[in-house]
């Protein structure tokens, strides 16, 4: 049913929410019973003055009768469905949904984006309780205070009479192990209580230049300048952090600075304009390296571009040394990725342009377009390999493609939160697991 045949609908819905009699409103509307019952069967169209009435009547906007739900919230819906391709919802039937029931709609919509938001709470935890260092070295030092005081308290209890000076050692070393208990024990606390970017900065070194980018949105607008000052702007991007933290930041603004003197702000949005976000293509007609295109995608703002887009480097080891995840396509703040990634594919093909459609598992209708490039990093040596640093663009894939030709390759995020159970690439069970 077309979406602009319901407006009886939504009018009669919300007559009777607003406890409302149909021979009331029709009375107010200066129009009869039986006529506004055809209206509200949908036997009838309406527009004009006769909308405008009926909507003061029932005190609600007129456009909300005439267009009922909004073009994110039917999005929405859509993408709720497609979550769970084996409920049978009826997408052809979404818009009617929506419009006679806009409440309930509205509800369904907000349960998906609360689902979405705890799923990646969990994502973000696990990957926290698995790598962490630093929660890791908080619980080991509260058991090992723990086994102290317990080993104290046990030769106090024991039978038989204790020196005084040794039975005031012991009680010493109880105390000032609770006092350290107590400590840590806080401490832990407020490190999981933290909110992300809090977090972040108690953690390693590479995590806290991760939450100062996020801050940035992994823009810098004072290195796209023709003449900015580095060592000023490391200076200040770098207060807070650790030694460490601080020395990755700068060396990762130093690259900033030279991509943007190779191709600006303004010449890399003309190009994108010309030729869209495809590497491929921008690498042919600017006649750029697809890796430093790449980045400086990742660093132009969201909203200078067609849509948002994603970022990963790894080393040759496979280290995630740079991310920028996307809202729909999430990467691991700990540890490694999903193995299936072409991130990694493309490692074993060095300065190949390689595109893959893939998909997030569990969720269809992400869909997304990586294009990934391995290039050598550092001086050439004599008799020695070279060093390759791999780059993934991440893209939402708006193409029109045949499935049967190209299916999307099936990834995730990590083994651990993957629901991919028959995955010859899995490392670890998943506690998500929920289909094959």
């Amino acid at each position: 049913m077309a979406r602009d045949t319901l407006t009886g609908s939504r009018i009669r819905e919300r007559r009777i929410a607003s406890g409302v009699k149909q021979a009331e409103l029709a009375r107010e509307a200066g129009i009869s019973a039986s006529y506004l019952n055809l209206i509200e069967h949908n036997r009838r169209r309406i527009g004009g003055k006769l909308l405008l009435r009926i909507a003061e009547v029932l005190q609600v906007d007129a456009g909300l009768l005439a267009d009922g739900a909004g073009v994110s919230l039917i999005e929405a819906l859509r993408e709720a469905a497609s979550d769970m391709p084996g409920a049978g919802a009826e997408q052809e039937r979404v818009d009617e949904f929506a419009g006679r029931f806009p409440g309930w709609a509205q509800l369904l919509a907000d349960s998906r984006g609360r689902i979405a938001a705890l799923e990646r709470t969990i994502e973000t935890l696990t990957d926290r309780m698995t790598h962490d260092p630093h929660l890791a070295a908080s619980l080991h030092e509260m058991l090992s205070t723990v086994t102290a005081i317990r080993s104290a308290a046990t030769i106090l209890a024991e039978p038989g009479d204790i020196e005084p000076e040794w039975q005031a050692r012991f009680h010493r070393n109880i105390f000032e192990d609770s006092a350290r208990l107590a400590d840590t024990s806080r401490g832990l606390v407020s490190y999981l209580e933290a909110d992300e970017r809090e977090t972040t900065r108690v953690g390693s070194p590479q995590e806290e230049m991760d939450d100062v980018l996020e801050e940035l949105s992994h823009h810098v607008a004072d290195l796209e300048q023709p003449q900015s000052d580095l060592a000023a702007i490391s200076k200040e991007l770098g207060k807070g952090l650790s030694a460490q933290a601080a020395a990755l930041l700068q060396e990762w603004l130093s690259q900033y600075q030279k991509d943007a003197q190779a191709m600006p702000q303004d010449a890399v949005l003309s190009a994108v304009q010309d030729h869209g976000l495809e590497v491929g293509r921008l690498a042919v007609a600017t006649g750029l390296a697809p890796s430093l295109l790449m980045r400086r995608l990742a660093a132009m703002p969201d909203d200078a571009l067609p849509q948002p887009v994603g970022l990963a480097i790894c080393d040759s080891s496979g280290f995630l040394r740079y991310r920028k995840p996307l809202a729909d396509f999430p990467m691991p703040k700990f540890g490694a990725a999903c193995p299936l990634w072409p991130l990694y594919r493309a490692l074993s093909r060095p300065m190949v342009l390689l595109q893959t459609p893939i998909e997030q598992t569990g969720r269809q209708d992400a869909r997304f377009l990586a294009e990934t490039v391995a290039e050598p990093v550092g001086p050439i040596a004599v008799a020695r390999d070279p060093l390759f640093e791999a780059h993934m663009l991440i893209t939402r894939d708006t193409q029109s493609r045949d499935a049967s030709v190209e299916t999307p390759l099936g990834v995730g995020v990590t083994c651990r939160i993957c629901a991919k159970v028959q995955c010859p690439a899995r490392r670890e069970p998943s506690i998500l697991a929920t289909s094959t």
